[in-house]
């Protein structure tokens, strides 16, 4: 291990300065972004777990995630989807609608895992599935003509909390919250509860913040 570590540092030390000093301070600023991403997530993430949803909704719409994971269904999924039940238990929510398509890491629609997940727990009220979303800005855009179809008017978003600061800026970009009256409710996941912004979807997050801003999605 040692000699192609020291056969790269030699390598290294071949390119030219300016080009070394370039990489360096292209990485520096990489780093510098993702931190200021990843430090407003973190907040996005606080504020939207000390404000949980105070009105009643017609509908819960649940953000799809990876549908699996270890051959068994995925508990940052699953929390979301226990948040959408516990919502309509209390009242919340009159209808779920699970949001997500095909998995390309499992090839399994997360919207059917949802909602087998949901009557697994019990739940037997209205269920719908919206399964073609590959991504949070098209689970809103998908989501709203069939929110619409069913006369609903108000909507309480849900997902984890990390994901939260981005679709509420994907809503406010997209429309999504002039056509309802939205509300957003941060799941407590067992994901979130053991590792909070340090696993894998989470540290993923500020890259999709950044990759959505550069699309325009956000601002």
């Amino acid at each position: 291990m040692i000699r192609p570590v020291a056969a790269l540092g030699r390598l290294w030390r071949r390119v030219p300065r300016v080009l070394r000093v370039a990489a360096w301070t292209v990485f520096g600023v990489g780093v510098v972004v993702y931190a200021t991403a990843w430090t407003v997530v973190w907040q996005g993430a606080r504020e939207a777990l000390a404000n949980p949803p105070q009105r009643a909704a017609d509908a819960a719409l649940v953000l799809g995630n990876r549908a699996y994971l270890r051959g068994k269904p995925n508990p940052c999924l699953t929390g979301r989807v226990d948040e959408g039940v516990a919502l309509a238990r209390a009242g919340l929510a009159r209808e779920l609608l699970f949001s997500g398509g095909v998995d390309t890491e499992d090839g399994r629609i997360e919207a059917e895992v949802m909602e087998q997940h949901a009557r697994a727990v019990g739940h037997a009220g209205p269920m719908r599935q919206e399964r073609v979303s590959s991504s949070t800005r098209l689970n809103l855009a998908l989501s709203t003509p069939m929110l619409q179809a069913t006369g609903v008017r108000s909507v309480i978003v849900v997902s984890e909390p990390y994901h939260l600061w981005r679709v509420k800026r994907l809503a406010r970009n997209s429309g999504f919250d002039r056509a309802f009256d939205v509300q957003y409710a941060a799941a407590p996941s067992s994901c979130w509860r053991r590792w909070g912004m340090v696993f894998k979807g989470a540290l993923r997050e500020p890259l999709a913040v950044v990759n959505n801003a550069a699309h325009g999605y956000l601002f």
